[in-house]
């Protein structure tokens, strides 16, 4: 185990997460919050342990994936137990578990929130909230990787453990390029958001928060009902981002580079922006009894479908008050998640392509047992090892929801708003169903429970096995042979 490796990427953690506190104290300075200084004391202290963790010299730049899992881990915990400091000295979240509840749902891209009053919140303490969403979407190792010049074909084992699904590669050769190029389109992304919402008529401190809650596919708003007092055309403008951002960033990295044919034939591509466009027709057509127009009923279906698709979470209905086939089709798109590479969570299209293409081919294998058959991707064959990965991914995907919707069963609160707020979190999505629903919240349950659910967004979010890895026996012990080595030096 590279400790020494793991000191070093944890330090630059605290450095950035510093960096990145120094915003919310400039908006605190904006509107003469007091509570400004709290953020500007804190993304000091930061800055001060990032600085004096790296004056010892790293052993060795060379490490595994066992220490890129572990590093990636390990990275959003300290960034969330450190940036739940703000809500929680400010006095605004007076509870640390809830303010590390909401943090973790920031950093993670959930939005479920335990607060039942937002607009209570200092400016500053909006823009941070909102703004972990952006941090958390590409993540900050990949944007560590982007801006530091590490080498080595080892910091592939990070991209890996961050970015979410079956199987990350790299758009071109070097590591650091792959991750500049994603962050440059996630950040050109941002911008042409931003000026679309400005454009609607937000205010600039809206169109920011709300553009980080879109682009990060977080949810967190500044408005209690959400995004239902907006104009029509600013909630155009977040269900087309919300789509956008819920695709592989891969495909727009074809477009790129000029090559159109190959982006529109990705067969994750077409599957989910089938899922998307058919389940809002769907919701539109049981529903269209409540508005006065079809268009209305299309345009707030595909609002929900996308924003639960996406994993993002914003609202502009209750829709815990639709028919029981609208909320069902809520809840399976809640399993079926995003795409790939995308800033998106839940099980990701392509696992669920992957695993149906399975069970076909062990059927005709069955029925035809002299046959070759193998599970394709976009025309080329995947190896059996990938195969094997999505299989093992949602087989712990279904024993670790069952478990934590056992475990939060505790609180004695009904069956749908456990599964919901169990699927919520643990796909990132934020609000659930009844109890945890869109105008609703999170702060009736338990410290047990909330416990629970801060695990099932962090395990949601880093696609379950980097934390895991935490707990596998003898990750952290020195193997023998070394304690031998060592003895044997002394002696």
């Amino acid at each position: 185990m590279n400790y020494s490796m793991i000191r070093y990427i944890l330090a630059w953690v605290f450095t950035f997460e510093g960096i990145f506190l120094m915003l919310p104290a400039i908006v605190g300075g904006i509107y003469g919050e007091k509570q400004g200084l709290v953020y500007l004391a804190i993304a000091a202290g930061c800055l001060l342990v990032g600085t004096l963790s790296r004056i010892r010299k790293i052993k060795s730049k060379v490490f595994y994936s066992k220490e890129g899992f572990a590093a990636v881990s390990l990275s959003w915990i300290i960034m969330s137990l450190v940036g739940a400091l703000p809500f929680f000295i400010t006095g605004e979240i007076p509870a640390y578990e809830d303010a590390l509840f909401e943090t973790i749902s920031g950093f993670t891209t959930t939005g479920s929130s335990i607060l039942s009053n937002v607009e209570a919140l200092t400016h500053c303490s909006l823009f941070w909230r909102s703004f972990t969403h952006w941090i958390g979407g590409m993540g900050v190792l990949v944007f560590i990787m982007a801006v530091l010049p590490l080498s080595g074909g080892s910091i592939m084992h990070l991209m890996r453990a961050e970015s979410p699904g079956p199987a990350v590669g790299k758009l071109v050769p070097k590591v650091r390029h792959t991750a500049m190029i994603l962050y440059g389109i996630y950040i050109v992304f941002t911008l042409v958001e931003i000026i679309a919402l400005l454009i609607t008529g937000m205010s600039p401190f809206e169109a920011m928060t709300l553009t980080f809650g879109t682009v990060g596919t977080g949810g967190f708003g500044v408005l209690n009902d959400s995004i239902a007092s907006y104009s029509l055309a600013s909630q155009i403008v977040i269900t087309t981002f919300m789509i956008i951002c819920s695709i592989n960033f891969n495909v727009y990295y074809l477009l790129l580079i000029r090559k159109t044919k190959e982006a529109f034939m990705n067969q994750e591509l077409r599957y989910y922006l089938g899922i998307v466009f058919g389940s809002a027709l769907l919701i539109a057509i049981n529903i269209k009894g409540s508005f006065d127009n079809f268009f209305m009923a299309f345009h707030t279906a595909l609002f929900q479908v996308a924003s639960v698709s996406s994993t993002t979470g914003y609202a502009t209905t209750d829709f815990n008050l639709w028919p029981e086939f609208s909320k069902t089709i809520l809840v399976l798109l809640m399993f079926v998640g995003a795409c790939a590479g995308s800033t998106g969570g839940g099980i990701k299209v392509s696992r669920l392509v992957v695993f149906l293409k399975a069970i076909k081919s062990e059927v005709m294998s069955i029925t035809h047992p002299r046959s070759v058959q193998k599970v394709q991707a976009d025309g080329r064959p995947l190896s059996n090892d990938a195969v094997r990965r999505v299989l093992c991914y949602l087989g712990a995907y279904v024993i670790i929801v069952l478990a934590s919707i056992l475990l939060i069963s505790l609180d004695g609160k009904d069956m749908t708003t456990n599964l919901t707020a169990v699927m919520a979190t643990f796909n990132n999505i934020g609000p659930g169903l009844n109890l945890v629903g869109p105008t609703s919240n999170f702060g009736d349950y338990s410290v047990f429970s909330k416990i629970v659910l801060m695990f099932d967004m962090l395990v949601g979010r880093l696609e379950i096995f980097p934390l895991l890895i935490l707990f596998a026996p003898g990750l952290w012990t020195v193997p023998k042979r070394r304690l031998a080595k060592k003895k044997k030096n002394f002696e």
